[in-house]
């Protein structure tokens, strides 16, 4: 296949290239094969030409919060902390709520716990257009989904946050050391340790071949969340929320090399019971963590709190309280910046050469909530097309 469009956003991983104007991209097998310079390069006879006119075409975007990826049967609650617990269990692929978010551009999502406890269990990353298991697939484990503050402070007798930070800090000591051990075993280093189900999330996480996802929210739960797993533990982790003006400790943030996956609240405004005081002035999330500095922003919905097709709503809130988009930063923290955040950059987040052929065709820029998708392909297989029935979205 052959998409011709007037303008391409590639979201490359390394900067270059990020826009291409009138050319066409050239899919085989499902993998992205190459560009050609419509202007003065025609694709050969074996591909199918598909002419997209004055139409964009970017990355199937991602979103690395969602809780609608299955049937809401999973009780995450039971315990105060739950690292075994695993939501694959209650994937439904292609669901309904999943489709409409693919109707808007988005493509794969992280699928996690809720956040009622400390440590809600295993996310797992899928794409929202297949109905099969086995296309749907990403990674599992896709994290493991630690929750600081407000919410899990209702579990059970409640608890402050310093009950919550030993909590959280017992589970990644034991569960460090347990992928430890495993990690010395397979150098020939001792014997095989016993398989302990709660704590074999942790061999990934430890190899880093996995990531926490980390509801954090308010200056102070933020630093102690990236101090607890990052420098204590020296696990993997991303910001998730990281709002209530959560960016007042971004400096320690950027100095522990912590991605900030923003939203869906990407506005703080004043709250003085919870210590927030701008002296009445809005204050822009993502633009007080990209004045500091930050270099991986993206957003997140929490879909449903926000629903799953409003995720480019969030970049389109970020610009309007001065998040400045004059390199593709939206666009980049709507694909690129949150597939390098979950380690699976070598297969979408960007139209690069040999990664998935998951392209969104849309009016204009992403960000602007003017902007409509009118096809959304999968692996190269066409799963939206808003010409062919109602518009989702």
């Amino acid at each position: 296949m052959a998409l011709r469009a007037a303008k391409i956003l590639t979201c490359a991983a390394d900067g270059e290239g990020q826009v291409l104007d009138h050319n066409w991209v050239l899919v085989r097998d499902g993998k992205i094969e190459g560009f050609l310079d419509a202007r003065t390069d025609e694709p050969g006879p074996e591909y199918a030409r598909v002419d997209l006119g004055d139409r964009w075409l970017m990355p199937g975007m991602v979103d690395l919060h969602s809780h609608v990826g299955g049937s809401f049967d999973i009780n995450g609650a039971v315990y105060q902390a739950n690292p075994g617990l695993r939501v694959w269990t209650s994937v439904v692929p292609g669901n309904r709520t999943m489709r409409v978010g693919l109707a808007s551009g988005v493509t794969t999502v992280l699928f996690i716990p809720g956040s009622a406890t400390t440590v809600g269990g295993q996310g797992v990353l899928i794409k929202t257009g297949f109905d099969g298991w086995e296309r749907t697939l990403v990674r599992q484990p896709g994290s493991l989904k630690v929750a600081q503050a407000d919410n899990p402070k209702r579990w059970g007798y409640g608890m402050e946050r310093s009950m919550l930070n030993w909590q959280i800090r017992d589970v990644m000591r034991r569960g460090a050391a347990y992928g430890e051990r495993w990690e010395a075993y397979e150098r020939g280093e001792g014997e095989q340790p016993p398989i302990d189900i709660q704590f074999e999330i942790f061999r990934p996480l430890v190899a880093g071949e996995a990531q926490i996802s980390t509801h954090t929210q308010v200056a102070q739960v933020v630093a102690a969340s990236v101090r607890i797993m990052v420098e204590e533990f020296g696990l993997p982790m991303f910001i998730d929320h990281g709002t209530m003006d959560g960016f007042r400790v971004a400096d320690y943030v950027i100095e522990q090399g912590v991605p900030a996956i923003l939203g869906p609240r990407n506005f703080s405004s004043q709250v003085k019971g919870r210590g927030i005081d701008h002296d009445g002035k809005i204050e822009g999330v993502a633009a007080n963590y990209q004045a500091s500095g930050h270099p991986q922003i993206g957003f997140n919905t929490d879909a449903p709190v926000i629903p799953q097709e409003e995720l480019s709503l969030q970049a389109g809130i970020a610009v309007r309280f001065g998040f400045e988009d004059d390199a593709l930063q939206t666009v980049r923290g709507l694909t690129i910046v949150p597939a390098i955040t979950a380690g699976i950059d070598d297969r979408v987040g960007s139209l690069e050469i040999g990664k998935d052929a998951d392209i969104v065709a849309l009016s204009g820029h992403p960000g602007d909530p003017r902007t409509a998708v009118d096809r959304v392909w999968l692996e190269g297989e066409l799963v939206y097309e808003a010409s062919a029935g109602r518009r989702l979205f």
